[in-house]
């Protein structure tokens, strides 16, 4: 799959940009961490469409395919799993309920932040057009999830 220089570039800058928070949430005092851990998520991709969603806040870890290889991985002390391969770890069953407690952060999974702050909660209920289509980008980028299985 080609990727084009620009879509490249700003995949380096979300590392860099995520790179940059990870350091200076690691090198603040608790009580300033506490502050950190309540900033303004960032910026919505525009698109509901679940592959617009996957890349734009998940491919910086988890790479463009899903694979655990993406710009950011060889600096994450845990490895960043292999999404593709979540049927395949699973009996061949995608866990669908599974695979959105962790997005959400109702399972805790600790690359992806506490239950108080999972790093794309507040992103996706981000209010749009006068609407929060937070379970409109929960369930599609779901289904983006399962249609990369092996």
């Amino acid at each position: 799959m080609k990727r084009s220089r620009a879509g490249v570039f700003v995949m380096v800058l979300q590392a860099a940009v995520l790179l940059a928070g990870l350091f200076a949430a690691a090198s603040t005092a608790p009580d300033e961490k506490a502050k950190t851990q309540q900033h303004d998520p960032g910026p919505l991709t525009q698109s509901l469409n679940g592959r617009d969603i996957y890349r734009a806040h998940c491919a910086t870890c988890h790479g463009v395919e899903g694979k655990g290889d993406g710009p950011v991985a060889p600096a994450l002390t845990t490895k960043v799993p292999d999404l593709s391969t979540i049927s395949q770890r699973n009996g061949g069953v995608f866990p669908a309920a599974r695979v959105r407690k962790i997005i959400l952060g109702d399972e805790v999974i600790l690359s992806h932040g506490s239950r108080e702050m999972p790093i794309w909660g507040k992103i996706f209920h981000q209010i749009q057009q006068d609407r929060d289509y937070g379970e409109v980008r929960l369930q599609n980028v779901t289904d983006y999830l399962k249609s990369i299985q092996k």
